[in-house]
């Protein structure tokens, strides 16, 4: 379950990622709501993961869920540059985080 918690988390550290994007230094109002929900919920959900799985295996899938999801919506939606290096480093990152899975032995 503690796995579960900790993609999710990385999900809505994702959206709090974007989030900031829109909301110009947390001068508009729902765009920050947003964002700082997010926020809350993303670190709620790894520190409950916490519970069970170490912080650098939980932390490093945290964060590259969330680098891995932001560089695909800035390429995807925002028209963020998309070529062979980026996409090799992202599967570069999505290997990371599959092998610090498939490493852990506890939870």
């Amino acid at each position: 379950m503690s796995w579960i918690f900790l993609v999710i988390a990385g999900l809505f550290e994702t959206a709090w990622a974007i989030g900031l994007k829109y909301t110009e230094g947390f001068s508009r109002l729902v765009p920050s709501i947003f964002t700082v929900v997010c926020m809350v919920i993303s670190f709620g959900l790894l520190s409950y993961s916490l519970k069970t799985l170490p912080i650098g295996t939980a932390y490093a899938i945290w964060t590259g869920i969330g680098a891995v999801g932001t560089v695909l919506f800035g390429m995807i939606f925002l028209k963020e540059p998309t070529n062979v290096m980026r996409i090799l480093f992202i599967l570069l990152i999505v290997a990371g985080i599959l092998g610090l899975k498939f490493t852990e032995t506890s939870a």
